[in-house]
Parts: structure tokens; C-alpha cells; sequence
């Protein structure tokens, strides 16, 4: 009788450190993953037979530290949020903390980031060229014996070695490769996303899952 009840205080002690890493989720999502984690913990551990604080230890073992647990959960949630909103700063959000995770996030974070850049320079740039029609554009310039290409908002001087290369076309084409550039880069990450969601499947989702079949 003792072990079992000593067995219940790991599970307890386990979900409640757990419960206190989750607040960045609503309260009842919260209680539901609390109980769902509860009923696996449980079930882990009475397969074998009585509740024992070995069983117990072994099935709180499968899980992982709480913390970690914690934010793959935070993670996950902000995650599913993105993909509801779409909304590109949500989107980089989400995958700031998918970057401190795996290093799959971490690219993934630095290809949206490179995306989201570039296409809004490109609108920028294309927005800006009937205020800078000398400056803003698209620009060669010499660097010795090489040359580098170079998006400009027009601020400044004219570069002393440079040739504009697209002129007043920079409108049409900025704008259109803007858009293009920033649906691409948004529907990657979020293809990304998604990918990573149903490889990696939380216990509770697990559970939802199983059940469900």
C-alpha cells in the first residue's frame, strides 16, 4: 500500500512541475493535457500489474524531464496557432522556438527569415522608386574586377561605380516577385510546420490519436 501511494506521489509531483511550465497555454487545454499525460503515466506504469514506484519511474522516464515536455507542448500550441493565422510574425515567432529545439528549425527559421527579407525589399524598393527614380533599383556594382547585384531604397547617393539595370521596370517586377517570394516563403514554413507537427506527435495527441482509430 505504501509503494503505491508513494507511486502516486511521483505521478503528482511529475504533472504538477509539468502543470506550472504550461501557463502560456489556457487553462483548459492545460487541465486536459494534465489529465490525458495522468492516464498515460498510469497506464504505463499498472500494464505490468500493481502501481509500484518502479513502474512508475520507468513510465515518467518515457516521458522525459517535465521542462522539456513543457515546451515541446508551448511549442506545439504556438505552432497550431500559426498555422490557423498565417500571419508572418506569428509564423517567425513559431519558429524561434521550433529553432531552439532541432536543428531542422533552426534552417527553417533562417530560409523564412532570408524569404521574408527579400521580399520585402523588393516591394520596398519598387514602392520607393517614384520618390528615389534616380537611386532606387536594382544596381550593378563594380567591386575591382567583380561585380555584385544589389537591391537600393534609394537613400543616398547614386553609387559612383554602379549601373541601375532594370530602371522603371523595378515596379512591376519588385512587386510581383515581392509577392510571389513572400507566398512562397509562407507556404514553405507553413508545409514546414505541418511536417514537423505529425512526425513528432506528443504523448496527449498520441493518446487522441490512438483513440480515435
Amino acid at each position: 500500500m505504501t509503494n503505491s501511494v508513494e507511486a502516486q506521489r511521483m505521478i503528482d509531483e511529475y504533472l504538477e512541475r509539468l502543470r506550472k511550465r504550461l501557463r502560456g497555454i489556457g487553462m483548459e487545454q492545460r487541465s486536459e493535457i494534465v489529465a490525458e499525460l495522468r492516464s498515460h503515466l498510469l497506464d504505463k506504469a499498472g500494464s505490468g500489474g500493481p502501481l509500484t514506484t518502479a513502474a512508475v519511474a520507468s513510465a515518467i522516464s518515457g516521458l522525459g524531464d517535465p521542462d522539456r515536455l513543457a515546451s515541446l507542448y508551448l511549442t506545439d500550441e504556438l505552432l497550431a496557432r500559426t498555422q490557423s493565422s498565417r500571419a508572418p510574425l506569428l509564423i517567425l515567432r513559431g519558429l524561434l522556438r521550433w529553432a531552439g529545439l532541432s536543428l531542422l528549425g533552426f534552417f527553417v527559421l533562417m530560409g523564412s527569415l532570408v524569404g521574408y527579407v527579400l521580399a520585402g525589399a523588393l516591394a520596398l524598393c519598387a514602392l520607393l522608386k517614384p520618390f528615389h527614380p534616380y537611386t532606387a533599383g536594382l544596381w550593378r556594382m563594380a567591386d575591382g574586377a567583380d561585380y555584385n547585384i544589389s537591391v537600393r531604397l534609394g537613400f543616398g547617393a547614386a553609387p559612383a561605380h554602379g549601373e541601375e539595370l532594370l530602371g522603371w521596370y523595378i515596379i512591376p517586377i519588385g512587386l510581383v516577385l515581392g509577392y510571389l517570394l513572400f507566398a512562397v516563403t509562407t507556404r514553405i514554413a507553413l508545409r514546414s510546420i505541418a511536417l514537423f507537427r505529425t512526425s513528432r506527435p506528443l504523448p496527449a495527441r498520441r493518446e487522441r490519436q490512438g483513440a480515435s482509430r
